[in-house]
């Protein structure tokens, strides 16, 4: 969960565990001069939340996490394979008009080019298709295997990586996209995509505490 504003009760109920934990349920109510029933609510919220742990038969200790710290935490666990979308691909002898209209209508910033098999064999941009459409060529006689980044200078993610990790790739290369791949004997296939605009939601959903 993304930091919250506490109320004045759990910046309490913290400053008693800060000072006196590990502490029961029961010690605490009893500072506050509250049922245990009544302080229920805001101990699963502070304990939810990454302030508290709790531990049987010992009680509530302070973990010493500041809101920024649990956010880290909590981007530290987030993987690819929970945000990645729907990989827009074309063929390596599609034309390079053909993939500048798939790049409209699907409305993408990147395709990825793939073999007779279905394995990665390159990268397309905006900026590529912008730059073979300088100038007086035949859009419609060019295959896109000539103007895409081919491999192995293909910047790639798997399902297990750490979505923080990707978002460095994305700034360090400068790319829009980036492909989630499975290896297999024959080479790499597309099984998804991670781009600018996943990494923008998620860092929405964090901030509306809606990924937990």
């Amino acid at each position: 969960m993304s930091t919250i504003e506490l109320n004045k009760r759990q910046e309490h109920i913290l400053q008693i565990v800060k000072a006196s934990g590990p502490i029961t349920g029961e010690h605490i109510a009893d500072q506050l001069n509250l049922t245990r029933a009544t302080l229920r609510p805001d101990l699963a919220i502070l304990t939810m939340a990454g302030y508290l742990e709790a531990r049987p038969r010992v009680g509530y200790f302070y973990t010493g996490k500041t809101g920024a710290g649990m956010l880290s935490d909590k981007l530290k666990k987030l993987q690819v394979k929970d945000f990645q979308s729907i990989p827009v691909v074309v063929n390596e002898n599609v034309s390079v008009y053909d993939a500048i209209v798939t790049m409209f209508l699907e409305d993408v910033g990147t395709l990825f080019v793939v073999d007779q098999g279905s394995i990665l064999v390159g990268v397309l941009s905006r900026k590529d298709l912008l730059r073979a459409s300088i100038g007086k060529q035949e859009l419609a006689s060019i295959p896109v295997n000539i103007i895409m980044t081919r491999m192995p200078n293909i910047t790639m993610c798997s399902r297990e990586d750490n979505i923080v990790d990707v978002a460095k790739y994305l700034i360090h290369k400068q790319i829009d996209a980036i492909p989630v791949i499975k290896e297999t004997d024959k080479g790499f296939e597309v099984t998804g995509r991670i781009t600018k605009t996943n990494m923008t939601k998620i860092l929405v959903g964090l901030a509306e505490n809606e990924i937990i």
